[in-house]
């Protein structure tokens, strides 16, 4: 049979969004991320509400940008533009997960056809979709990583500029939308930092993965 170039560059493709969508789905799924942070960073201390206050509030935020429920940020005061913010971010979430959901379809899929000998991958250089994908995924985070670490608030800012175009909604009035205390910029920090590690450990599986792999077919 014949390698399939575009099957290959396909499931490649499909495998580093996969990881990478997946990566950035566990922090925003993952609650208790954010649960642990509010005693770490002192935020009942630095903001005067209590642990349950600040968890509420967080809760309905997410809530609404997760599963659509009414806005709201508990006791905390908010105004129309910080909602529209999160309005915002609650598209971004669903985009994340609607492209997790068909890279996993679309990967998975090439992968069994593959496993029951209907499809054979193209292997540049002897390695098949899943090494280059872990390739292609830990370039990004690293380029990305180091761009971020040399300065995390210029690339906060570039961020926002990237995913929010002609918008200023996300520079919030702490007065206004006191969710900003509770969500400090060094919470989303740790996200990128968590994002960047589950990235690097999907890469090195899904690289392991292909080296395993291509040993037991040399044994064979």
């Amino acid at each position: 049979m014949r390698p399939s170039k575009l099957a290959a560059v396909l499931c490649t493709a499909a495998l580093a969004l996969a990881v990478l969508c997946g990566s950035i789905a566990v922090p925003v799924l993952f609650r208790p991320f954010y649960y642990v942070q509010i005693d770490a960073l002192e935020l009942p201390q630095k903001t005067g509400w209590s642990h349950e206050t600040i968890r509420a509030a967080y809760d309905e935020v997410l809530d609404f940008c997760v599963f659509n429920r009414p806005f709201g940020t508990g006791d905390l005061a908010w105004s129309e533009s910080g909602r529209s913010h999160f309005a915002d971010v609650q598209k971004l979430f669903w985009l994340d997960f609607a492209v997790l959901g068909a890279a996993l379809a679309v990967s998975g899929s090439l992968l069994v056809l593959r496993r029951r000998g209907r499809l054979v991958f193209w292997r540049p250089l002897g390695r098949g979709p899943s090494f280059w994908a872990g390739v292609l995924a830990a370039g990004l985070v690293l380029v990305i990583g180091t761009l971020a670490a040399l300065d995390f608030d210029r690339a906060f800012v570039v961020f926002h500029a990237l995913f929010f175009p002609g918008k200023d909604n996300w520079i919030f009035d702490p007065a206004a939308d006191q969710i900003i205390w509770v969500m400090p910029e060094v919470f989303f920090r740790n996200c990128a930092l968590l994002i960047g590690a589950l990235l690097l450990a999907g890469c090195g599986a899904l690289i392991l993965w292909d080296l395993l792999r291509a040993r037991r077919m040399d044994a064979r």
